[in-house]
C-alpha cells in the first residue's frame, strides 16, 4: 500500500478485492487460533496483534504508549506478508516452522528474519499459519521478547 491509513477498516477497503479477501482469511484464521491474551489494533501500516500496554506497560522498545507487536499481517505491492515476531527470537519455534513449510506445502519458504511472504497469493498455507499462531502465548512471548531485549 503507497499511503498511510489510520485504521483496519480504511486499510482493508483501500485494498484491491482479491487483497482483501486474502487478508480477511489471514486475519480470521489468526483470530481464531491466536491464544488468549493478544489484541488486534492498527500498527505501522499493517493489522497487528499485540500484547497489550496493561499487560506489559513497558511498551515496545521501552516506548510506554506502543504496544509490543507479536504478529502483523500486510498487503505489499508485490506479496502479501506475514511478520511473526516469535519466530524471530525463538529458534526452535523458527525450526519447525521451516521443516512443517517444508514438509506441507509444494513451494519454497520465501522469509526474512521475521516476514513470511507469498508472492502467489493463492498459496498461503492458512492451516499452518493457524498452526503456527497457535504455539506461542502471552506470557511465552514476553519471556522471549525480555531475553532477546
Amino acid at each position: 500500500m503507497d499511503y498511510q491509513v489510520d485504521n483496519i477498516t480504511d486499510y482493508l477497503n483501500a485494498l484491491p478485492e482479491e487483497r482483501q479477501v486474502k487478508i480477511d482469511h489471514l486475519r480470521e484464521s489468526i483470530q481464531t487460533h491466536l491464544p488468549s491474551g493478544f489484541e488486534e489494533t492498527f500498527q505501522y501500516n499493517m493489522i497487528t496483534y499485540v500484547v497489550p500496554l496493561k499487560r506489559y506497560p513497558k511498551g515496545y522498545l521501552n516506548k510506554k504508549d506502543t504496544p509490543l507487536p507479536f504478529i502483523s499481517i500486510a498487503s505489499q505491492k508485490h506479496h502479501i506478508a506475514l511478520y511473526h515476531m516469535g519466530i524471530y527470537m525463538d529458534e526452535s519455534l523458527l525450526e519447525w516452522f521451516e521443516t512443517e513449510y517444508k514438509n506441507t506445502v509444494d513451494h519454497s519458504l520465501n522469509m526474512g528474519k521475521s516476514c513470511i511472504r507469498w508472492k502467489d497469493t493463492q498459496k498461503i498455507p492458512y492451516s499452518l499459519i493457524e498452526e503456527l499462531v497457535s504455539k506461542m502465548t502471552v506470557a511465552d512471548f514476553i519471556a522471549q521478547y525480555e531475553k532477546y531485549h
